[in-house]
């Protein structure tokens, strides 16, 4: 198996942390050494404490999701003979209350278009099995409790 590591960075800076009044500005460096600006999304805590600009943990959270299922299902277009050409998903995360009433990502929909080249396409149901075989395989799905709907265009 594999091991992932992430430096999470942050620092107090000028802000007041008593009276919250502090920056949720951070970095992520993973450890390839890509570093990646991180703050609390801006629907969670207001300006100036977020970055607009920034990855949030809900908006990193939805992206895994989307590259795991976009990976496997290119590896099981390919063992299938298919060329994929381009994929593009346009996924989006919500962020709600669970059944306990604790905030939590409650729903993720990936809405990938996928291309295709070559003499061979899929048809509307090897589209289905593909994506189904991605999601049935992608790690990040398989470790989170949060309804994931693939809804290819």
């Amino acid at each position: 198996m594999s091991h992932h590591r992430v430096t999470v960075s942050w620092s107090l800076g000028d802000g007041d942390f008593i009276k919250r009044r502090y920056s949720r500005v951070h970095t992520l460096t993973f450890d390839d050494g890509l570093v990646v600006e991180g703050s609390a999304s801006p629907s969670v805590v207001p300006a100036p404490y977020s970055r607009a600009g920034a990855v949030d943990p809900e908006a990193a959270f939805t992206a895994s999701l989307s590259a795991c299922h976009m990976l496997w299902f290119l590896d099981h277009a390919s063992r299938a003979g298919f060329i994929v050409e381009t994929y593009q998903d346009h996924a989006e995360g919500t962020l709600g209350r669970n059944a306990a009433g604790k905030l939590a990502m409650t729903w993720v929909t990936l809405s990938p278009a996928v291309t295709f080249a070559g003499p061979r396409w899929p048809s509307t149901e090897e589209l289905a099995a593909l994506h189904a075989a991605a999601h049935g395989d992608c790690f990040i799905a398989n470790s989170v409790t949060t309804e994931v709907v693939v809804t290819a265009r």
